[in-house]
């Protein structure tokens, strides 16, 4: 099944069913997605104990510009420790910066954390640590077994909507309710 589509700039929406927990309710914006496997960073899930101001602090990046009250997401299981920025396509490093689709720009380097410290970053930014990694072909048999919905993005549900809605926002906006979902998948 893979190459038969690209979900490259999708959102992935977690189904009640999915067996791995730490997917529970969580919507993942796909940064690519091909033949070797897929990436994506959960949009909707704040980093326990991080927010931006005290990652920066730790990297020891001075500020200049406000960003009390912006959160870290934890982006994923893989890498934890590494750090990403999906970001609204307006910033772009010409060596590090993966344009994802028009709407959104992927940078995980240093200099796009120093940028949005500086006041001088992207518009729309999100930061994040780890991100979700799938093989060739994981993926696509992860939604054929009910795992995932897809859906298309939108800047709002990403940087704007609150965490703890995105995931319902994203169910409306395929039209589901979610309370009419079941956990069991069934065939008829």
């Amino acid at each position: 099944m893979p190459g038969l589509f690209d979900l490259t700039g999708k959102i992935l929406i977690a189904m009640p069913g999915l067996s791995d927990e730490r997917f529970a309710n969580t919507v993942i914006v796909l940064c690519a997605h091909s033949d070797e496997g897929a990436m994506g960073l959960v949009v909707n899930k704040p980093a326990d104990h991080v927010s931006l101001p005290s990652l920066l602090d730790q990297l020891e990046i001075p500020r200049r510009a406000d960003l009390s009250g912006r959160s870290v997401y934890a982006g994923g299981p893989v890498e934890m420790e590494r750090g990403f920025v999906l970001h609204s396509p307006d910033y772009d490093t010409e060596m590090s910066t993966l344009q994802v689709n028009e709407q959104f720009a992927m940078t995980a380097t240093l200099d796009v954390l120093e940028d949005i410290a500086a006041g001088q970053g992207p518009m729309l930014a999100m930061v994040a640590l780890g991100y979700c990694g799938w093989a060739p072909g994981q993926l696509e048999d992860e939604i054929a077994q009910n795992g995932w919905l897809v859906g298309d993005p939108t800047g709002g549900l990403v940087f704007e909507a609150e965490d703890d809605r995105k995931w319902d926002l994203a169910m409306s906006g395929l039209g589901i309710d979610p309370l009419s979902l079941s956990a069991v998948a069934g065939r008829a």
